[in-house]
């Protein structure tokens, strides 16, 4: 019987059942981890439905009542759908110039040879050191000798400023896999460099861009300390601020907070599962040649 069943399947039945024993245990070690890594997420929604008492008293269970409302009066009090919509514009903004102007940058540092060309690449490099927190004092001046407080460009600006480095590096990382040969030929057909790049280029460097963006996103979205120092009108503030309205200096409404915090989440969630594929694609690229 084992003789017919290795015939069967090409390998030896004692094999199989190692097979199929390392995978078993492989699943469940990868379930196991999955769960580990989500949990967070997942209490963080089941705390979204609880009131403070349970909150305290049983941190770690599902809610004897689920308080739907706690969204609703968390929307309310926090004004999360004006906050929404001050991120969304700051976010997108920021996107879009991070985007193309490191596409841009990327494009120029992979696909030509210049003098400067050290210099730019050292400089790019440069503005990845520098501690983006340490920069808040001097940023604030600036901006408020040249009236940009209390604007969207008070976010916009250094967002770009300070994901514009990482962008560059990462397309132009992916950029220099592709082959020259795609570049000449099209420069022999008559395509000029403004056509390579926007017909040729943008489009095969996208796993790249996508990795960017879901980047630039998680920190232009999550971002609390540049809107804290820029912002100060309610009309103008962010996610995170809004947040910050359910705690005070003596007590923190952790049920309103809970919820809030549910609320926020979900675009980061809905975002990268739209470009989780894209996203892995993009960190690998440029890592192996050939």
């Amino acid at each position: 019987m084992k003789q017919v069943v290795a015939m069967q399947t090409g390998f030896p039945a004692g094999a199989k059942k190692r097979r199929l024993w390392s995978r078993g245990v492989t699943n469940t070690v990868l379930s196991i981890y999955a769960l580990v890594t989500l949990y967070p997420l997942i209490w963080l929604f089941i705390s979204a439905f609880k009131s403070n008492e349970e909150f305290y008293s049983r941190p770690f269970l599902l809610p004897t009542v689920w308080k739907w409302d706690n969204l609703v009066r968390a929307w309310k009090v926090s004004g999360m759908g004006l906050s929404l919509w001050n991120s969304t514009v700051v976010t997108v903004a920021s996107l879009v110039l991070t985007l193309v102007l490191g596409a841009l940058a990327a494009f120029v540092l992979s696909r030509f040879e210049f003098k400067l060309k050290p210099f730019f690449t050292g400089l790019f490099l440069l503005g990845m050191l520098i501690p983006v927190h340490s920069t808040l004092v001097p940023l604030f001046i600036i901006m408020k000798k040249i009236g940009l407080l209390n604007t969207y460009g008070a976010l916009i600006l250094p967002y770009v400023a300070f994901e514009l480095p990482l962008a560059i590096f990462v397309v132009a990382a992916y950029l220099i896999s592709i082959p020259k040969e795609i570049e000449e030929a099209a420069l022999i057909d008559g395509t000029g460099y403004w056509g390579i790049f926007f017909r040729m280029m943008l489009p095969l460097s996208v796993p790249a861009l996508s990795t960017v963006a879901i980047l630039g996103f998680l920190r232009f979205w999550n971002d609390f300390a540049f809107a804290l120092v820029f912002i100060s009108k309610p009309a103008l503030k962010t996610v995170p601020l809004s947040l910050s309205a359910f705690a005070t200096g003596y007590m923190t409404d952790y049920e309103l907070t809970m919820a809030a915090l549910a609320i926020a989440v979900l675009p980061t969630i809905i975002v990268f599962l739209i470009f989780q594929e894209q996203i892995m694609k993009g960190m690998t690229a440029g890592a192996v040649k050939g």
